[in-house]
Protein backbone atom coordinates (compact mmCIF):
# COMPACT_ATOMS: atom_id res chain seq x y z
CA UNK A 1 0.00 0.00 0.00
CA UNK A 2 1.31 3.71 0.11
CA UNK A 3 0.87 5.52 2.30
CA UNK A 4 1.41 9.23 3.19
CA UNK A 5 3.58 10.16 6.13
CA UNK A 6 2.61 13.39 7.25
CA UNK A 7 5.64 14.33 9.44
CA UNK A 8 9.47 13.48 8.84
CA UNK A 9 10.78 14.24 12.87
CA UNK A 10 12.01 11.68 14.49
CA UNK A 11 8.49 9.96 15.73
CA UNK A 12 7.45 9.96 12.02
CA UNK A 13 10.54 8.60 10.26
CA UNK A 14 10.55 5.75 13.07
CA UNK A 15 6.76 4.78 12.53
CA UNK A 16 7.48 5.02 8.83
CA UNK A 17 10.15 2.82 9.42
CA UNK A 18 7.92 0.31 10.73
CA UNK A 19 5.30 0.44 7.74
CA UNK A 20 8.30 0.30 5.07
CA UNK A 21 9.53 -2.81 7.09
CA UNK A 22 6.06 -4.14 6.33
CA UNK A 23 6.37 -3.73 2.56
CA UNK A 24 4.56 -0.47 2.15
CA UNK A 25 5.32 2.37 0.17
CA UNK A 26 5.70 5.43 2.20
CA UNK A 27 6.31 8.95 1.30
CA UNK A 28 7.01 11.59 3.31
CA UNK A 29 5.86 15.16 3.71
CA UNK A 30 7.65 17.61 6.51
CA UNK A 31 6.37 20.92 7.29
CA UNK A 32 9.25 22.32 8.36
CA UNK A 33 11.44 22.17 5.01
CA UNK A 34 11.28 24.13 2.31
CA UNK A 35 9.97 22.71 -0.89
CA UNK A 36 8.01 19.73 0.78
CA UNK A 37 5.19 19.02 -1.27
CA UNK A 38 2.28 18.12 0.63
CA UNK A 39 0.18 17.72 -2.30
CA UNK A 40 2.21 15.70 -4.46
CA UNK A 41 2.60 13.16 -0.92
CA UNK A 42 -1.10 12.38 -0.60
CA UNK A 43 -1.23 12.01 -4.24
CA UNK A 44 -2.31 8.46 -4.70
CA UNK A 45 -2.35 7.43 -1.20
CA UNK A 46 -4.44 4.45 0.10
CA UNK A 47 -3.66 6.06 3.91
CA UNK A 48 -2.45 8.85 5.66
CA UNK A 49 -1.08 8.95 8.64
CA UNK A 50 -0.97 12.63 10.80
CA UNK A 51 2.53 12.84 12.40
CA UNK A 52 2.76 16.74 12.55
CA UNK A 53 3.33 19.09 15.72
CA UNK A 54 0.05 19.44 16.91
CA UNK A 55 0.59 23.42 16.38
CA UNK A 56 0.28 22.89 12.70
CA UNK A 57 -2.33 20.61 12.09
CA UNK A 58 -4.94 22.78 11.18
CA UNK A 59 -2.85 23.89 8.58
CA UNK A 60 -2.24 20.87 6.94
CA UNK A 61 -5.57 18.70 7.28
CA UNK A 62 -7.25 21.99 5.94
CA UNK A 63 -4.77 21.03 2.56
CA UNK A 64 -5.37 17.01 2.47
CA UNK A 65 -8.22 14.88 1.29
CA UNK A 66 -11.12 14.04 3.52
CA UNK A 67 -12.04 10.52 1.43
CA UNK A 68 -8.69 8.95 2.33
CA UNK A 69 -8.73 7.14 5.68
CA UNK A 70 -6.22 8.92 7.94
CA UNK A 71 -4.29 7.75 11.06
CA UNK A 72 -3.44 10.24 13.23
CA UNK A 73 -0.48 10.00 15.43
CA UNK A 74 0.00 13.35 16.58
CA UNK A 75 -0.20 13.88 20.62
CA UNK A 76 -1.69 17.30 21.51
CA UNK A 77 -4.70 17.61 20.08
CA UNK A 78 -8.02 17.89 22.03
CA UNK A 79 -10.87 18.99 20.16
CA UNK A 80 -11.68 16.01 17.30
CA UNK A 81 -13.60 18.70 15.73
CA UNK A 82 -10.88 19.51 13.72
CA UNK A 83 -11.51 16.15 12.00
CA UNK A 84 -15.39 16.45 11.46
CA UNK A 85 -15.48 16.85 7.46
CA UNK A 86 -13.48 13.73 7.62
CA UNK A 87 -15.16 10.68 6.40
CA UNK A 88 -12.62 7.80 7.95
CA UNK A 89 -10.23 8.83 10.45
CA UNK A 90 -8.56 6.59 13.53
CA UNK A 91 -5.93 6.93 16.42
CA UNK A 92 -2.94 5.62 17.24
CA UNK A 93 -1.11 6.80 20.75
CA UNK A 94 0.76 4.90 23.28
CA UNK A 95 4.40 5.02 24.97
CA UNK A 96 7.41 4.40 23.26
CA UNK A 97 10.12 6.75 22.14
CA UNK A 98 11.37 7.21 18.30
CA UNK A 99 14.60 5.77 19.59
CA UNK A 100 12.81 2.54 20.98
CA UNK A 101 10.95 2.02 17.85
CA UNK A 102 14.09 2.60 15.32
CA UNK A 103 15.98 0.11 17.94
CA UNK A 104 12.72 -2.54 17.48
CA UNK A 105 12.23 -2.41 21.10
CA UNK A 106 9.03 -4.00 22.57
CA UNK A 107 6.38 -1.41 22.22
CA UNK A 108 2.64 -1.48 23.12
CA UNK A 109 0.25 1.44 21.38
CA UNK A 110 -3.87 2.07 21.66
CA UNK A 111 -5.62 1.87 18.35
CA UNK A 112 -9.15 2.49 17.41
CA UNK A 113 -9.03 0.56 14.47
CA UNK A 114 -7.89 -2.87 13.67
CA UNK A 115 -6.53 -1.70 10.58
CA UNK A 116 -3.85 0.05 12.17
CA UNK A 117 -2.52 -2.80 13.65
CA UNK A 118 -2.61 -4.98 10.48
CA UNK A 119 -0.53 -2.02 9.07
CA UNK A 120 1.98 -1.75 11.80
CA UNK A 121 2.23 -5.50 12.54
CA UNK A 122 5.60 -6.67 13.76
CA UNK A 123 7.52 -8.83 16.22
CA UNK A 124 7.90 -6.01 18.53
CA UNK A 125 4.95 -4.02 18.08
CA UNK A 126 1.74 -5.13 20.24
CA UNK A 127 -1.85 -3.08 20.67
CA UNK A 128 -5.02 -2.68 22.66
CA UNK A 129 -7.91 -1.39 21.49
CA UNK A 130 -10.88 1.10 21.86
CA UNK A 131 -13.42 2.96 19.96
CA UNK A 132 -13.18 5.96 22.02
CA UNK A 133 -11.22 7.96 19.54
CA UNK A 134 -11.64 11.18 22.15
CA UNK A 135 -10.12 9.96 24.82
CA UNK A 136 -7.12 8.63 23.24
CA UNK A 137 -6.41 12.06 21.75
CA UNK A 138 -7.35 13.60 25.27
CA UNK A 139 -4.72 10.86 26.96
CA UNK A 140 -2.44 12.23 24.90
CA UNK A 141 -2.34 15.37 25.14
CA UNK A 142 -2.77 15.70 29.43
CA UNK A 143 -0.18 13.36 29.92
CA UNK A 144 2.37 15.76 28.52
CA UNK A 145 0.99 18.48 30.67
CA UNK A 146 1.31 16.00 34.11
CA UNK A 147 4.92 15.32 32.95
CA UNK A 148 5.28 19.33 33.03
CA UNK A 149 4.11 18.82 36.70
CA UNK A 150 6.22 16.04 37.07
CA UNK A 151 9.78 17.69 35.87
CA UNK A 152 8.52 20.94 37.93
CA UNK A 153 8.64 18.77 41.02
CA UNK A 154 11.77 17.13 40.32
CA UNK A 155 10.12 13.73 40.94
CA UNK A 156 12.67 10.13 40.54
CA UNK A 157 10.96 7.82 38.96
CA UNK A 158 9.71 4.53 40.37
CA UNK A 159 9.99 6.72 44.06
CA UNK A 160 7.02 6.64 46.34
CA UNK A 161 6.46 10.66 45.61
CA UNK A 162 6.42 9.88 41.55
CA UNK A 163 4.15 6.67 42.41
CA UNK A 164 1.51 8.68 44.01
CA UNK A 165 1.89 11.23 42.09
CA UNK A 166 0.96 9.06 39.00
CA UNK A 167 -1.72 7.58 41.28
CA UNK A 168 -3.61 11.20 41.35
CA UNK A 169 -2.75 11.87 38.03
CA UNK A 170 -4.51 9.17 36.68
CA UNK A 171 -7.51 9.71 38.94
CA UNK A 172 -7.41 13.46 37.74
CA UNK A 173 -7.53 11.87 34.19
CA UNK A 174 -9.97 9.92 34.56
CA UNK A 175 -12.33 13.02 35.86
CA UNK A 176 -11.21 15.13 32.71
CA UNK A 177 -12.10 12.64 30.29
CA UNK A 178 -15.45 11.43 31.70
CA UNK A 179 -16.07 15.59 31.89
CA UNK A 180 -15.69 15.89 27.96
CA UNK A 181 -17.67 12.48 26.92
CA UNK A 182 -14.78 10.08 26.72
CA UNK A 183 -14.62 6.86 28.28
CA UNK A 184 -12.69 6.93 31.82
CA UNK A 185 -11.37 3.74 31.58
CA UNK A 186 -9.77 4.84 28.57
CA UNK A 187 -6.76 5.63 31.03
CA UNK A 188 -5.90 2.41 31.84
CA UNK A 189 -4.66 1.65 28.50
CA UNK A 190 -1.47 2.10 27.20
CA UNK A 191 -2.05 5.53 25.79
CA UNK A 192 -3.25 6.38 29.28
CA UNK A 193 -0.91 5.29 32.43
CA UNK A 194 1.64 3.44 30.46
CA UNK A 195 2.57 6.75 28.43
CA UNK A 196 1.93 8.76 31.62
CA UNK A 197 4.47 6.34 33.16
CA UNK A 198 6.86 7.06 30.29
CA UNK A 199 6.71 10.74 29.81
CA UNK A 200 6.73 12.03 34.05
CA UNK A 201 10.59 10.67 33.82
CA UNK A 202 13.54 11.67 31.84
CA UNK A 203 14.27 11.91 28.80
CA UNK A 204 10.84 13.43 28.17
CA UNK A 205 11.04 16.84 26.86
CA UNK A 206 8.22 17.46 29.03
CA UNK A 207 9.56 16.73 32.05
CA UNK A 208 12.86 18.37 31.23
CA UNK A 209 11.03 21.59 30.46
CA UNK A 210 8.94 21.25 33.53
CA UNK A 211 12.54 20.64 35.39
CA UNK A 212 13.99 23.99 33.77
CA UNK A 213 10.27 26.09 34.61
CA UNK A 214 11.40 25.51 38.07
CA UNK A 215 14.69 26.96 38.02
CA UNK A 216 13.16 29.59 35.38
CA UNK A 217 9.75 31.14 35.97
CA UNK A 218 10.03 32.94 32.25
CA UNK A 219 11.47 29.28 30.55
CA UNK A 220 11.02 28.81 27.05
CA UNK A 221 12.35 25.92 24.88
CA UNK A 222 12.99 26.86 21.37
CA UNK A 223 12.30 22.67 20.81
CA UNK A 224 8.04 21.51 20.50
CA UNK A 225 6.93 20.96 23.93
CA UNK A 226 3.47 19.66 23.34
CA UNK A 227 2.48 19.85 26.87
CA UNK A 228 2.52 23.82 26.50
CA UNK A 229 0.50 23.53 23.60
CA UNK A 230 -1.52 21.59 25.37
CA UNK A 231 -1.81 23.64 28.21
CA UNK A 232 -2.77 26.98 25.86
CA UNK A 233 -5.70 25.13 24.48
CA UNK A 234 -7.10 24.07 27.75
CA UNK A 235 -6.71 28.15 28.49
CA UNK A 236 -8.27 28.31 25.06
CA UNK A 237 -11.44 26.61 26.31
CA UNK A 238 -11.01 23.25 24.04
CA UNK A 239 -11.73 20.97 27.03
CA UNK A 240 -13.93 20.76 30.27
CA UNK A 241 -12.04 21.24 33.12
CA UNK A 242 -14.06 19.65 36.37
CA UNK A 243 -13.62 20.81 39.79
CA UNK A 244 -11.51 19.07 42.08
CA UNK A 245 -8.26 18.45 40.01
CA UNK A 246 -5.67 19.47 42.58
CA UNK A 247 -2.60 18.63 40.42
CA UNK A 248 -3.89 19.87 36.74
CA UNK A 249 -4.48 23.17 38.51
CA UNK A 250 -1.09 23.69 40.00
CA UNK A 251 -0.05 22.83 36.51
CA UNK A 252 -1.59 25.86 35.00
CA UNK A 253 -0.84 28.13 37.84
CA UNK A 254 2.83 27.42 36.15
CA UNK A 255 1.87 29.29 32.61
CA UNK A 256 -0.06 32.17 33.78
Amino acid sequence: MKIAMLGAGDFGTALGGVLEGNGHDVSYYDPALVGSDLSRTVEGADFIVLCVPSGVVMDVVSKIPKDVPMIVTTKGIMDIGVFSEFSDWMVMSGPGYADDVKAKHDTIMTVTDDRIARLFACNYMSFDYTDDRKGVLLCGSLKNIYAIGAGYRNLICNSPEWKEYIRMAVSEMKAILQANGAKADTVYLACGVKDLELTCRLPSRNYEYGMKLANDSSYESNKTVEGVSALDAVKNGDIEIPDGVLIFDSIMDLRR
